[in-house]
């Protein structure tokens, strides 16, 4: 699914931290597996040189997309908030990216990424379902648009939205835009 898709799940599960700071933990721990995707940036950079580095081929859904780093982004969370059901809710969060990944994330041209969940500790378990759906297909849509709904009317019921992760300001226009103009 999108980064997009990622950060709109994390967002939901975060409606549960109680303060900006602990919604924004939770959010973002949606969307940390992804940075083992930062590497298509070396990798575009380094196409047509002597020495490419593959780094996107070879590391993505590798590197973040296992339980190894969902210990230590859950690490971060609790010494970043010292709150044990924040810590739970940021694990909560990775752990509905990889969900998300493996039922809609096969590439264009039909290969599907195995999850390796046990690494670093073990090569042994590579999560992989046959029914998943093509990164670009209509469930990776519906499911966009639902959240991207939900996130809009949890904005305009609870006074807060994912803004308020970068603007405080902007997050109260946003809010009282939508207050504006359904009612509230």
């Amino acid at each position: 699914m999108s980064p997009v898709t990622h950060f709109l799940a994390g967002w939901m599960v975060a409606q549960f931290g109680r303060t900006r700071r602990e919604r924004a933990i939770v959010a973002l721990a949606g969307v940390a597996p992804d940075l083992d995707g930062l590497g298509i940036i070396p990798e575009v950079l380094t196409a047509h040189s002597n020495h490419p580095l593959p780094w996107f081929s070879e590391y993505h859904h590798v590197l973040g997309h296992n339980i190894g780093f969902a210990i230590v982004c859950s690490a971060v969370a609790y010494l970043l908030c010292r709150n044990w059901k924040i810590t739970a809710l940021a694990f909560l969060s990775f752990h509905l990216h990889l969900f998300c990944d493996l039922i809609g994330a096969r590439g264009p041209d039909g290969y599907q990424w195995p999850l390796p969940y046990l690494s670093p500790f073990s090569s042994r378990w590579q999560l992989a379902w046959h029914g998943q759906w093509a990164l670009n297909a209509w469930p990776n849509f519906v499911i966009t648009f639902v959240l991207l709904i939900a996130t809009f009317y949890l904005a305009w019921r609870r006074g807060f939205s994912p803004l308020e992760m970068v603007s405080a300001k902007a997050d109260q226009a946003f809010v009282n835009t939508l207050r504006n103009r359904f009612g509230g």
